[in-house]
């Protein structure tokens, strides 16, 4: 016969507490739906299991014997349970954080020290991750959240991932500072990127979404790009620019203004990606997931409207630093 681990449990309580009610009472069950479980076990076992009696219930040889196992099972059961508490109070402070350099400059920072304000308890890591990699780590497990970018199309993430927009961040052209569209016009003149297509260009390597949203958009303007130097870096790509041999084209948040630089906003529309943070659907188990996105969205907010705020006139530049 296949052995009901709480049928022995049943036993178990039945001898700890000397009476079929108590057992109900710690079972959470009405004394009738308890005596229907000790028949249906004596049919089971085929042999009396309880002798009731006016002061009580006790227990046979044979319901003592499996009592005994019962003590067992309930005990495994305790242990069970305590450590599936301890595990699911671990869960809710843990935070396993992925995300791409510039976010990890600009956006994450507010957000994690807001976070420890509130949670100074809790469990967070953060590691390198790429865009394209983001989601899928999401979808494995591996994280908790991830924050990734998209170049001009939306996300479409696994099953059971969710993807929250953050911001729009715009992509921006860097010119040597002594560049004649550097020099000949006010810090806050829009290029075209047509007035551009005599130029070298630094751009980021062949293969990557950055890279084929570059070549779309200078096909729409009418050429075809001279790349002279290829990186997986925006920020090599600005040093490079900063020694005057090539432009780039580089998105907001991931400005250094490296020496030797500055930078045009483009004409609108113009080439941008989106951020998200991507969690699972379901964050049950991990309530600062929710918590951080939230947190991320603020950041987000006053990063985009620091962009859109006109330069104060004693500033003289809309250069100030916004992102890495």
């Amino acid at each position: 016969m296949v052995v009901d681990p709480a049928q022995l449990r049943l036993l178990a309580l039945v001898e700890r507490h000397g009476s079929l009610t108590a057992a109900a009472h710690a079972l959470r069950l009405t004394p009738a739906a308890v005596t229907q479980q000790v028949a249906k076990a004596e049919r089971d076992w085929q042999v009396p299991l309880v002798i009731r009696g006016p002061r009580g219930a006790t227990l046979t040889a044979a319901g003592a014997l499996l009592a005994s196992h019962g003590r067992t099972v309930e005990e495994a059961s305790d242990r069970a349970e305590a450590e599936l508490a301890a595990l699911l109070g671990h869960l809710s402070l843990r935070l396993r954080i992925g995300t791409f350099q510039a976010a990890a400059l600009h956006l994450l920072p507010p957000a994690l020290t807001a976070l420890r304000h509130r949670h100074p308890d809790a469990d967070v890591s953060v590691i390198d991750v790429v865009s394209g990699r983001g989601a899928d780590e999401i979808s494995a497990g591996r994280l908790d959240v991830a924050i990734v970018a998209s170049w001009g199309t939306p996300l479409t993430p696994p099953p059971h991932v969710r993807a929250h927009p953050l911001l729009l961040d715009p992509m921006v052209v860097v010119l040597p500072d002594d560049h004649p569209l550097a020099t000949g016009q006010p810090a806050d003149t829009e290029l075209h990127l047509e007035q551009l297509r005599a130029e070298s260009w630094v751009s980021i390597l062949a293969g990557h979404a950055a890279r084929e949203q570059f070549h779309d958009a200078a096909r729409e303007a009418g050429f075809t790009p001279t790349v002279r130097f290829e990186t997986e870096s925006y920020d090599v790509a600005q040093a490079l620019v900063g020694t005057g041999i090539a432009v780039a084209l580089v998105s907001r948040l991931a400005l250094t203004h490296a020496p030797g630089t500055t930078h045009r906003e483009l004409a609108r529309p113009r080439p941008y990606r989106q951020l998200y943070a991507v969690p699972k659907s379901d964050v049950g188990l991990t309530p600062l997931a929710d918590m951080l996105i939230d947190l991320l969205r603020d950041v987000a907010r006053h990063i985009t409207a620091t962009w859109e705020a006109p330069p104060r006139e004693e500033q003289g530049s809309s250069n100030s630093p916004h992102g890495a």
